[in-house]
């Protein structure tokens, strides 16, 4: 049975949506960010500090490819997209969808939790972020969700694609 990931900027909403959206499915919920904090013992912060971005990123790789399951909602944090080997070990069981929000909503629900530990470099802004990651969301994505509305519609939406796609095989 395919898995579903959930990939998109920070603020985007995927794990919220994710735990939704797995109740819902009768699958279990894994999220990535979490895995990586667990595993490593601190907190994203704090591995950027320590590592950098590339460390980081290396991390979230290993952690994106060494995931195997079956029948889970998977939440990715907003980098994984960047990590070739997580994300071609990921789309082998899943159908991937892309939880897309506007910019001006991404800049104020990030600005209003500093705390979230964005793999980017000083001084990227929210939409440079955005612009460099967004080929590598429409790259691995095979249904791409505009996020309008509150979280009860967006998993709707995404039922409602799920449903649509001869891809989800659902």
């Amino acid at each position: 049975m395919k898995n579903i990931v959930l990939i998109g900027m920070p603020g985007t909403g995927k794990s919220t949506v994710g735990i939704i959206l797995a109740k819902h499915m009768g699958y279990d919920f894994i999220d990535t960010d979490l895995l990586i904090i667990r595993g490593t013992g601190k907190t994203l912060p704090e591995i950027l500090v320590d590592s950098g971005i590339e460390g980081f990123l290396e991390i979230e790789n290993l952690v994106g490819a060494s995931i195997e399951c079956e029948k889970c909602v998977i939440a990715t944090g907003g980098s994984m997209v960047l990590c070739n080997d997580a994300m071609e070990n990921l789309r082998k069981e899943s159908v991937i969808v892309w939880l897309d929000t506007e910019l001006a909503e991404l800049e104020r629900r990030i600005a209003a939790s500093s705390s979230r530990g964005i793999a980017a470099k000083p001084g990227e802004t929210v939409a440079d972020i955005y612009k460099a990651r967004r080929p590598f969301y429409e790259k691995y994505a095979d249904i791409h969700i505009e996020c309008a509305g509150n979280t009860d519609s967006v998993v709707s939406q995404v039922i409602r694609a799920l449903a649509n796609s001869k891809a989800s095989g659902l």
